[in-house]
């Protein structure tokens, strides 16, 4: 998801004094890709100048994987219900009852197995047994019925419940044994499974409200040791985990408030992988040719978008916004942006890999884009588009719009905001910004909350009733293939009327030590069980 967290500038949680060591790989570093980019000019295949993946192989057993992660703010919780920015915590620490497999699909977690009734109107989860909380408390039907109340609860401002609350009525939550939980939504939902996997759903004991955010206690691979909001943590192998003991001995995380500086320390050995960090193309080619680090890959990991502000002008006329769409070329922006390393977007929010995602679109069309403006009155239009350093990404998918788009008579400014300021003085406040969001959301979860007219996550503001209706209708679809149709038709929509300019699905380009074994991403999460390092 794009990164919605509060942010300030934060001391970093590693010594500055030798983050900066790497003097060469700091003056390579200090270039910009934008500079490059938006020229048009491609640099060699991304195949070729970065890894595909970490190094191959099993790790050692033990040893302390560190984590350099950006500043969060002081809010920041461990709290799964209402966290905005703690990932890596609440990976290491939980889990939920169902998770997103690599391959798009709802797997078990907590939950083993779980049906809905003939109308998908209700359903039944089949708990795990033998899983214990880190203090020592059995996992039971009452905690995965207390974990959604919990979400639900409007004192606890999760954003997970506008997804949730117009489903379940947390008084009719069953629990007729203790590893059995009976959900009644209020309205039928054939994927109703999926809105669980997010990562808001993690469970967490019962009763445990008042201290959840700073006790980390879950069922997950890892159990806390330390945690500071904004600021260092540490977190070591829990023995007793349901699926086995971890691979590492402990996992300890730094704040360090730069991404070059981040970067620096990967070079430095002072760290060991660079989480929500998406390397630029030409840092990700000095990090691979080091001896100390290299690139791993998590495939169409983000989305990057331009929203427009549908309720400004000129945004609120939908001729404009097919004219933006029509303007630019996609394969151009990803050439410049990302050197090739993803996907053209095409202005569809929903991953290629998504088994409900539709490959038809409009094509590039400056000329069609002309006329459109014309019509509209905005033959010789001029716009604003707000960036920032906060994403190694935005200023160069930006300028290289900026390009695309002239070819149609769109004349853009390119304004840089601060990074520590822009998600709350730039996004959803201005009518033309860059932004982005993680992949891993299934997609009625992504459809509802980022589209949906009056989701608090609705970037553009955009409402569409036939829009809406459709993803009604989806929801109480039991046939599979008829659910994906309409999902289709949704797309569509999207694609043809909404706000949000996609033009491409990154890779995103990990920083990892050469030491690191067992890498794997997907969502927001790694593979907790299963990394370590080689030689701890």
């Amino acid at each position: 998801m794009r990164a919605e967290i509060s942010h300030r500038t934060a001391p970093a949680g590693i010594p500055r004094r030798s983050v900066l060591t790497a003097a060469a790989a700091a003056a390579a570093l200090g270039g910009s890709a934008a500079l490059t980019g938006c020229s048009g000019a491609a640099s060699a295949s991304p195949s070729r100048a970065v890894p595909t993946r970490g190094p191959a192989g099993r790790p050692d057993r033990g040893g302390t994987l560190r984590i350099a992660r950006p500043p969060a703010s002081d809010a920041e919780t461990l709290d799964p219900a209402s966290a905005l920015s703690a990932y890596e915590y609440l990976g290491a620490l939980y889990n939920r009852l169902v998770r997103i497999a690599p391959d798009g699909t709802v797997a078990p977690d907590l939950a083993e197995s779980w049906e809905p009734d003939a109308k998908a109107a209700t359903w039944t989860f089949r708990l795990r047994r033998g899983v214990t909380f880190h203090d020592g408390r059995a996992f039971t039907s009452a905690d995965a019925a207390y974990t959604l109340r919990h979400i639900l609860d409007k004192a606890t401002a999760s954003p997970q419940a506008p997804v949730l609350s117009p489903l379940v009525d947390p008084g009719r939550l069953r629990t007729p044994d203790a590893h059995t939980l009976v959900v009644p939504l209020k309205s039928p939902h054939a994927e109703f499974p999926s809105l669980l996997t997010h990562y808001n759903c993690y469970v967490v004991p019962e009763g445990s409200a008042g201290s959840i955010g700073r006790t980390g206690i879950g069922t997950g691979p890892f159990r806390l040791v330390s945690f500071a909001a904004a600021g260092p943590g540490r977190v070591t192998a829990y023995a007793d985990h349901w699926a086995g003991r971890p691979v590492l001995d402990a996992i300890d995380f730094y704040t360090v408030a730069d991404m070059q500086a981040r970067s620096n320390a990967l070079l430095a050995g002072q760290v060991d992988l660079l989480s929500q960090t998406n390397l630029d193309f030409a840092t990700a080619r000095v990090i691979a040719a080091s001896d100390r680090a290299t690139i791993a890959r998590a495939e169409n990991a983000q989305w990057y978008v331009l929203p427009m502000l549908t309720t400004e002008k000129p945004f609120t006329d939908l001729r404009v916004r097919q004219a933006m769409k029509l303007a630019y070329d996609p394969a151009h922006i990803l050439k410049a942006a990302l050197q090739g390393a993803g996907t053209a977007g095409w202005d569809n929010p929903v991953p290629p890999n998504d088994p409900a995602h539709i490959a038809a679109h409009p094509a590039h069309d400056p000329e069609k884009a002309r006329h459109l403006l014309r019509r509209a009155g905005h033959e010789r239009l001029a716009m604003d588009l707000h960036t920032s350093s906060y994403d190694p990404i935005f200023t160069p998918m930006a300028l290289a719009y900026q390009e695309s788009a002239a070819r149609a008579g769109i004349r853009i400014r390119v304004k840089t905001a601060a990074a520590d300021s822009y998600y709350t003085q730039i996004w959803m406040k201005k009518p033309l910004m860059a932004t982005y969001w993680y992949t891993g959301r299934p997609v009625d979860q992504l459809l509802n909350q980022v589209f949906r007219g009056g989701s608090s996550y609705n970037e553009t503001a955009w409402s569409d009733k036939e829009f809406d209706a459709l993803l009604d209708r989806a929801r109480r679809e039991t046939d599979t293939g008829r659910r994906r149709e309409l999902y289709g038709q949704a797309q569509t929509i999207v694609v043809e009327r909404g706000g949000a300019i996609t033009p491409m699905f990154a890779d995103r380009l990990v920083g990892i030590s050469r030491k690191v074994r067992g890498y794997a991403e997907h969502g927001f999460e790694f593979d907790y069980l299963h990394i370590g390092l080689k030689g701890a």
